[in-house]
C-alpha cells in the first residue's frame, strides 16, 4: 500500500491561510479595556433604532443627526430644581476643557439634552433653557409614546410625582449622562458623581478604545 504525499503547494496554500487567519484574528480583535473604564464602557454597543425627537430650533431630531459625531446625552426637564443645571453644567465644562485643549470648539461632539416632560417642555421654552448653559447645546423632546421608546433603549428611567399645585410637579429621572458613538451606537454611560476632568480622561480613553473599531 502506498501513501498519498500532500503536494507541496497545497501545505503552503493552507499554512498562507492560517497565517491571514491570525493576522486578521491580531488586527480585529478589540484591545483589554481600560481599568478606568471599568462600569463606563456597555457591555454591548448597541445600535440604536430609530426615533424621532423635535429640537429646541422646532425641526427634526432623528438618528440620523447622531452620525459622524460623539454624542453626550442626558434625559432630563427644564423645571428640575437641581440635577439638570448641575449636570449640564458639568456638560459645559467637559465641553469647556476640551475647547481649551485644542483651542476650537470640537466639531465631531455634541450635546443632546433630552426633555422627559413634553407637556410643559416646548421648543420655544427649550431653546431658553439649552442656550443659557451653552449655544451649541441641542434640546428636543417627543410626545410620551416616543420618549418612552427611547429612553428603554438608553436604559433610562422617568416617573411624574403628585402635583403640588396646578401644573407644578417634579419628574424623578435617570442622573446619568450617556455616551453614544459617530456610528449611533450607545457606546458608554458615566455616573453620578460627575466630574468634567474625569469625564473629559475617559472619553478621551473611549475615543482610543473605539479606534480600532
Amino acid at each position: 500500500m502506498t501513501s498519498k504525499k500532500i503536494p507541496i503547494g497545497t501545505i503552503v496554500i493552507f499554512g498562507f491561510f492560517l497565517l491571514v487567519m491570525a493576522v486578521t484574528y491580531i488586527l480585529t480583535k478589540p484591545p483589554e479595556r481600560p481599568a478606568e473604564l471599568e462600569g463606563v464602557l456597555r457591555p454591548d454597543f448597541r445600535l440604536l433604532q430609530p426615533f424621532k425627537l423635535t429640537d429646541h430650533n422646532n425641526t427634526v431630531f432623528d438618528e440620523k443627526r447622531l452620525q459622524g459625531k460623539w454624542n453626550f446625552v442626558f434625559f432630563g426637564y427644564t423645571s428640575c430644581p437641581d440635577v439638570c443645571p448641575a449636570t449640564l453644567y458639568v456638560l459645559k465644562s467637559v465641553h469647556g476643557l476640551l475647547v481649551d485643549e485644542t483651542g476650537q470648539v470640537p466639531e465631531d461632539m455634541q450635546v443632546i439634552f433630552i426633555s422627559v416632560d413634553p407637556a410643559r417642555d416646548t421648543p420655544e421654552k427649550l431653546a431658553d433653557y439649552i442656550t443659557y448653559f451653552n449655544k451649541d447645546f441641542i434640546g428636543t423632546t417627543a410626545d410620551k409614546a416616543e420618549i418612552d421608546k427611547l429612553t428603554k433603549q438608553f436604559g433610562a428611567g422617568y416617573m411624574f410625582e403628585e402635583e403640588t399645585a396646578d401644573g407644578v410637579y417634579n419628574v424623578a429621572h435617570t442622573s446619568a449622562i450617556f455616551l453614544v458613538d459617530p456610528y449611533g451606537r450607545l457606546a458608554a454611560s458615566f455616573s453620578q458623581p460627575h466630574q468634567p476632568p474625569t469625564i473629559v480622561s475617559q472619553y478621551k480613553k473611549i475615543r482610543t478604545y473605539f479606534s480600532w473599531d
